[in-house]
Parts: C-alpha cells; sequence; structure tokens
C-alpha cells in the first residue's frame, strides 16, 4: 500500500503559477505505480488531468491543462511533482494524487486508481 500526500496548494493570483508535490514515505514499491492526478471541486467527481508512467518517461495530460500543466517525478525521492502555469478561476480544486492499480499509457479513470492522498486545495483568485 503505498500512503500519499500533497503539498504546495494555496492561493494565487489568475495568471500565476503554483507546485504541488505528492511524495510518500513508505516508498519502496513507489516506482512499482504509474501515478496520477486527480483534481475535485463539491459536487463534482474527480476529474483526471495528469498521469505518469512508472519510470516516469511517458506523460499522460488531460485536454484543458495541456500546455499549462508538467507532471514529473523522482522514484529515488519517492516523490511526485505538479507544477502549473497560467491558472485562472476554473483551476480552484482539491487536488489529490493516487497509483494507478493497472499499467497502461493512459489511466483516466478514477475507478482505475487507489491509495487517495488527503489532497491540497488551489485557490485562484482574480
Amino acid at each position: 500500500q503505498v500512503q500519499l500526500v500533497e503539498s504546495g496548494g494555496g492561493s494565487v493570483q489568475a495568471g500565476g503559477f503554483l507546485s504541488l508535490s505528492c511524495t510518500t514515505s513508505s516508498g519502496r514499491s513507489f516506482i512499482s505505480y504509474a501515478m496520477g492526478w486527480f483534481r475535485q471541486v463539491p459536487g463534482k467527481d474527480r476529474r483526471f488531468f495528469a498521469g505518469i508512467s512508472r519510470s516516469g518517461s511517458v506523460t499522460d495530460y488531460a485536454d484543458f491543462v495541456k500546455g499549462r500543466f508538467t507532471i514529473s517525478r523522482d522514484n529515488a525521492k519517492n516523490a511526485m511533482c505538479l507544477q502549473m502555469r497560467s491558472l485562472s478561476l476554473v483551476d480552484r480544486a482539491a487536488y489529490v494524487c493516487a497509483p494507478a492499480t493497472i499499467i497502461r499509457d493512459s489511466i483516466r479513470f478514477d475507478y482505475e486508481y487507489d491509495d487517495w492522498g488527503q489532497g491540497t486545495q488551489v485557490t485562484v483568485s482574480s
């Protein structure tokens, strides 16, 4: 089981930048999992926006973040990172990370993940 913690959320002005981290202290098996980032707003389902393969060599982005967000991982540090640029009001959400339960180039549904982190909140002001 991978126990994940997200950090780095906060408040930014529209057009601004935030960097999030997803880490684990029990990470010997961290490299065994493809990882994903989802975000969720009240009353809505989790929505996939970025994924990364076990080695980090393959990434996958939803269209609405492509070109703005960058996902990466450092398996030696048991960490996954997310860089978010050009943030807008629509990006306000709780951001959560999770390991995938399957291996595939693109893993986009929340039922294909488990061991969700607690999330970190991102707010954007005009």
